[in-house]
């Protein structure tokens, strides 16, 4: 028994051979052929010739029954209860006061830096958020809710800040700044 061997350049032209018939069987598969076209153009007559479905109907809109607002000699119910003008007693903010610089600023964006002096005339050293140092003492104002110093010691400034209660008046709330760690 004798074995043939098939060379590589015969292997080669076979192979395209049998790719461009593998090709050309495809490309005939994909094109349509003459005889298919009136096929296509009946399908698609049939199908422009049936009838739209039917739309849905519209929702049924519900009527509302209108309602006309005369409030207008009636209490604004975003008004406070207490105006500027009421002259009763109780704490509020004293509005001829003139600002001191350090009110400009929320009282948790100033640090105690340090103090000067001892005892009764010790002053308080406090930085602001614009990097500036100012020098704080008993009965200056501080932050932005009229906070007046009541003590300052080596440790921290004790204040009292007057907030809104709420309900038109005003309550006293403690705060205090302590001495930044470094």
């Amino acid at each position: 028994m004798r074995a043939r061997f098939v060379s590589r350049s015969s292997l080669a032209g076979l192979s395209a051979l049998a790719l461009a018939l593998l090709a050309t069987g495809c490309f005939r598969s994909v094109t349509s052929t003459p005889g298919d076209a009136p096929n296509l153009e009946k399908w698609v007559a049939e199908v422009k010739a049936k009838p739209a479905p039917p739309l849905d109907p519209l929702p049924v809109m519900q009527q509302f029954e209108t309602f006309e607002y005369n409030a207008q000699d009636m209490r604004d119910p975003f008004s406070t209860a207490f105006t500027d003008e009421d002259t009763g007693s109780g704490l509020r903010p004293d509005k001829a006061r003139r600002k001191q610089p350090l009110e400009m600023f929320p009282l948790d964006g100033l640090d105690m830096v340090g103090t000067l002096g001892r005892g009764g005339g010790m002053v308080a050293l406090v930085m602001a958020p614009d990097k500036v140092t100012y020098r704080v003492r008993p009965g200056a104002y501080m932050g932005q809710n009229d906070g007046r110093v009541t003590a300052v010691s080596e440790e921290r400034i004790d204040l009292v800040e007057l907030v809104p209660d709420g309900a038109g008046g005003w309550l006293e709330r403690p705060a205090s700044v302590a001495l930044e760690d470094q």
